[in-house]
């Protein structure tokens, strides 16, 4: 059993290698031909609407609240087929001109396998829109995506998303792709990929295909969750494994841009149920999860002392904006994205 604290463990089995394949081929063929947009037109034109401090269900015994917080709308948060897991923000990115929160979701129903979204959320107007996450062919054909999608995180235009057994998925922002500019429907909403000389994406409007791959070299870690530490003089993406009940968990952390798969360090956390972490100005902050009826907790590491504080009911992935920690919640009718303080 790992000691409670970061502990340091061995960079090796968490290294990675780039495999690109046919994927950017793909991505670029379908921007071709639908064309390209960017975050800021997608929030323009977002279709729901979030509420400022709802959904308190989801903060269960919590005091004090969160700083801030956002609830999901009435149809999300009711949703037994989708669950949000990861987040990131356009602070974390560097480079997204406009305030927005990004929510991954993944579809749990099975058979019928709808893949994972993205929502992208504006904190000024309270909208939000989800676009799909596709795998592109060479010839422009694509499909739904099925991974767990625990873990979000931007670095410039690169949205990168945990594949739970494998590495990593990258998308580009910049091939953000609307259907309304290459029909005049969003065509059949129970079907995706090409079809009768249609694009459909089970009714959504933005397709966001993915560019690039980066692989496990070796089988065995799980890439649960991400998150990006700006704090230092390189920025770092940072991921770890969520283990249920063991405290025997991973973090680790590359330089970006991401050139060299070979983190620069990890660390074995001690700590079981950590559904996010972060490293920020010579701390940890580890986001544990309970049960849909639990408060979790958020375990600040600095040095050799741990701090316990007071987080929501199922808190999962991690990023940093407005110089404040933010957090989303999974369970129906609990579903929030919400602020505290460093």
């Amino acid at each position: 059993m790992a000691a409670t604290g970061m502990v340091p463990a061995d960079k090796a089995p968490y290294a990675l290698t780039r495999a690109t394949g046919t994927l950017a081929e793909g991505a670029a063929k379908l921007a071709g031909e639908i064309g390209a947009t960017g975050v800021e037109a997608l929030l323009a034109h977002a279709n729901r609407t979030a509420v400022h401090k709802g959904a308190t269900a989801a903060l269960g015994s919590m005091q004090p609240r969160p700083s801030d917080w956002y609830a999901f709308d009435g149809k999300d948060q009711d949703t037994v087929d989708w669950y949000p897991q990861g987040v990131t923000c356009g602070e974390e990115s560097g480079s997204i001109g406009v305030p927005v929160l990004l929510v991954s979701w993944y579809f749990k129903p099975t058979p019928g396998e709808r893949g994972i979204r993205v929502s992208f959320l504006s904190p000024r107007t309270l909208k939000y829109q989800h676009a799909l996450l596709v795998e592109a062919a060479p010839d422009g054909t694509y499909k739904p995506i099925d991974v767990h999608a625990g873990g979000l995180a931007c670095h410039g235009d690169l949205l990168y998303v945990a594949d739970t057994y494998n590495g990593l998925r990258v998308f580009d922002l910049g091939n953000l792709l609307d259907l309304r500019t290459a029909q005049s429907d969003l065509g059949d909403p129970a079907r995706v990929g090409r079809s009768g000389g249609k694009f459909h994406a089970f009714g959504y409007r933005y397709l966001l295909p993915q560019t690039d791959c980066w692989k496990l070299a070796r089988r065995g870690p799980h890439f649960s969750f991400l998150s990006v530490d700006r704090s230092g003089a390189t920025p770092a993406l940072v991921s770890g494994e969520y283990r249920e009940n063991d405290p025997g968990g991973w973090v680790a952390r590359w330089n970006l841009p991401l050139t060299d798969g070979t983190p620069k360090d990890a660390f074995v956390m001690g700590h079981p149920n950590i559904q996010g972490a972060v490293s920020w100005g010579g701390k940890w902050y580890l986001s544990q999860a309970a049960d849909g009826n639990t408060n979790g907790r958020l375990l600040v590491h600095s040095g050799d002392k741990l701090l316990t504080r007071p987080y929501p009911i199922g808190p999962e992935d991690l990023t940093v904006r407005g110089g404040k920690l933010w957090s989303v919640t999974e369970f129906r009718n609990k579903r929030i994205v919400f602020a505290v303080a460093l």
